[in-house]
């Protein structure tokens, strides 16, 4: 069976995801599809709106086959990292013949032929040009696209453009980690139509808005709910609105984590926080002289209080999940991470994503886990942790919500 993998967020799933999706199966030719997603934080740093689970019936409802979670020690990562863990992990199955991402290009050609000249790994030189890049002020995203369009012999012009679109940017590390993993998946792309990645509002006309504009709709209640529904397909709607209904969605985003993740802070010493994943270069003493002058507390005021043009929000915002979560030691080492995912959690499954999962009894690299109790290591332990504290925040949290890896079965039914 033909299967296309999708690396995915689904932070709500929406028309553009749809679009995604069925492009991807057309350009695949693929008769099934994985998609490997982030569980309860996000590449960004920001807590998932539902849960893992609820996103996973979103995606199942509208058309994917199979749906793996991304472990949150990948899922909160760089983009170097967090592909490859994602990429690690449609590579194990054993059974994703094609990779489909959006882009702002659309173009696959270029990003190979960049990452043919960066094969092997960020190179010395590449390094330290990044340094370069990032002593003088630029940002993280801006820094890697002035380095990386060093490296493509001439091209720097083409390379810098292409590597200043964030898509693209993900899509060159998910190219990179299949060379790096010597896999045989092939890598496609799809053109981002109509929404960009970081459109805030619901546009006029059309059906595709990006998730950031459904989720501040969402925000404003049941009447943002409804203003979102043109953007969302009809069993995204459902959900969300079950899910609302329920008391189980993290409207506000990182407000509703505001107090554990507050006192998770000003109860460590400088010290302790740069021991924090992202916590570099004195961003700890950053954030402990910021607290005692916050104007209230909550979590934007803090990122107000500590951004920069060097640092952006999106790294700081992971560096506050990692503290929130107690991330620290060497399993976030570059050695440690290396060594990728150590096991494919299922999180749901179609008809035919339980023929996919039959025909990965032999052809996975990795252990399949079905439940989370037949399984015991630390990367999964984590995923039960943060599973735990983002459903803590929910206006209505019950305990076997919060540890539905425990309790709740796949997904099965939507």
């Amino acid at each position: 069976m033909k299967t296309v993998g999708l690396i995915v967020e689904y932070n709500p799933f929406h028309n553009g995801h749809l679009l995604h999706l069925k492009r991807s199966l057309e350009i695949s030719g693929a008769e099934a599809s994985v998609a490997v997603m982030s569980g309860p934080f996000t590449q960004r740093g920001e807590p998932a709106l539902l849960s893992k689970r609820a996103r996973a019936e979103m995606a199942l409802a509208a058309g994917v086959d199979l749906v793996l979670e991304l472990p949150v020690l990948y899922a909160l990562q760089p983009a170097e990292w967090f592909a490859f863990g994602a990429v690690s992990l449609l590579d194990a199955t054993g059974v994703v013949d094609s990779m489909c991402f959006g882009s702002e290009s659309g173009e696959i050609a270029p990003l190979e032929e960049l990452a043919s000249r960066m094969q092997g790994g960020e190179s010395p030189a590449m390094r330290e040009a990044l340094r370069q890049a990032l002593n003088a002020g630029l940002s993280y995203p801006a820094a890697y696209a002035k380095a990386a369009s060093g490296q493509d012999g001439g091209h720097s012009a083409a390379a810098a453009a292409l590597l200043g679109n964030p898509n693209d940017t993900l899509g060159l590390h998910y190219v990179l980690a299949l060379r790096r993993l010597a896999s045989g998946i092939t890598p496609l792309a799809v053109r981002r139509e109509q929404a960009g990645y970081h459109d805030a509002d619901l546009p006029v006309g059309g059906a595709i808005a990006s998730a950031t504009a459904v989720r501040a709709a969402l925000a404003r209640g049941a009447d943002g709910l409804e203003q979102a529904a043109p953007y969302l397909p009809p069993s995204s709607l459902r959900v969300l609105r079950r899910e609302a209904q329920a008391g189980r969605m993290l409207a506000d985003g990182w407000e509703a984590l505001a107090q554990p993740l507050l006192a998770a802070l000003i109860t460590r010493a400088p010290e302790e926080l740069a021991l924090v994943p992202e916590a570099a270069e004195g961003l700890e003493h950053r954030i402990a002289a910021a607290l005692p002058r916050l104007p209230e507390p909550g979590v934007e005021a803090l990122l107000a209080a500590i951004k920069t043009k060097r640092y952006t929000r999106t790294r700081l915002q992971r560096l506050l999940a990692h503290a929130l979560l107690n991330h620290r030691g060497p399993m976030f080492d570059r050695e440690s991470l290396s060594s990728g995912p150590q096991y494919l959690r299922v999180l749901g499954f179609s008809p035919k994503g339980r023929q996919l999962l039959k025909n990965m009894k032999k052809t996975a690299k990795l252990p399949v886990v079905v439940r989370a109790a037949d399984c015991s290591h630390p990367q999964l332990t984590l995923d039960i942790q943060a599973s735990a504290v983002h459903g803590s925040a929910f206006p209505s949290p019950q305990v076997r919500e919060m540890y539905a890896d425990y309790y709740a079965p796949p997904v099965t039914e939507f």
